[in-house]
Formats: C-alpha cells, sequence, structure tokens
C-alpha cells in the first residue's frame, strides 16, 4: 500500500544542518506535490515547505525561509529537506506528506490538502 518513510532525523547543535529524506513505498511521488510538516509537543502540526509535483513551486513557512531548502529527486522517488541554521525552536517531529492536489505545477501548506502521511523522524537542537 502507499507508504511514506522519513529518515534522516537525529540531535544537532545549534547552527547546525540536517538533511532529511521522504521516500515513497509502494507508489511514485511523481504525481504528488510533496510538503513537510512538524509538530512539537503541545503544538500544532505546522506546514514548513512544499515542493510541486513538476518541482517547478516551492514554498516555505516564514519561519524557516532563507535556511531550509526542499528538492525532490524522481530517480531516487525522494524528496529531501536541507534544514541549515537549526535552532532549539526548530525541535519537533517532522512528517512529510503527498497531495495530488494542486495541480503540477502547485503547492500549499493546508493539513487538509494531504492525503498520505509518513510516521515521522525526531529532530532534536540543543548543544
Amino acid at each position: 500500500q502507499y507508504q511514506l518513510v522519513e529518515s534522516g532525523g537525529g540531535l544537532v547543535q545549534p547552527g547546525g544542518s540536517l538533511r532529511l529524506s521522504c521516500a515513497g513505498s509502494g507508489f511514485t511521488l511523481d504525481y504528488y506535490a510533496i510538503a513537510w510538516f512538524r509538530q512539537a509537543p503541545g503544538k500544532e502540526r505546522e506546514g514548513i515547505s512544499c515542493i510541486s509535483s513538476d518541482g517547478s513551486t516551492t514554498n516555505f513557512e516564514d519561519s524557516v525561509k532563507g535556511r531550509f531548502t526542499i528538492s525532490r529527486n524522481y530517480a531516487k522517488n525522494t524528496v529531501d529537506l536541507q534544514m541549515n541554521s537549526l535552532q532549539s525552536e526548530d525541535t519537533s517531529t517532522y512528517y512529510c506528506a503527498a497531495t495530488i492536489r494542486g495541480g503540477g505545477s502547485s503547492c500549499r501548506l493546508n493539513l487538509g490538502d494531504y492525503r498520505y502521511w509518513g510516521q515521522g523522524t525526531q529532530v532534536t537542537v540543543s548543544s
């Protein structure tokens, strides 16, 4: 069945970097816009970044603009989130999600748009 699998989480010092990867299992991600969300304890799940199915459009939440980048590799059936200049406030569980909404060239960070979800990977930023 359709599954998304996140990897790359871990412990990093403030100012450091991590690269998260989202891999499709049982289906190709080519036809889907892919987004990264995060949720910290006691907080709402928030959209961080998304990339359109054709890769032409990316969007970022204001708090991560200039620090995070998103990219996709069709041959590997993956979408990566490069996170730089990490801060303690970035500590959270990170999830990837897929949607067919938006056609080929758009995406948005609305929870209700996304029908397929990964299990999450923990990112902890601490000295």
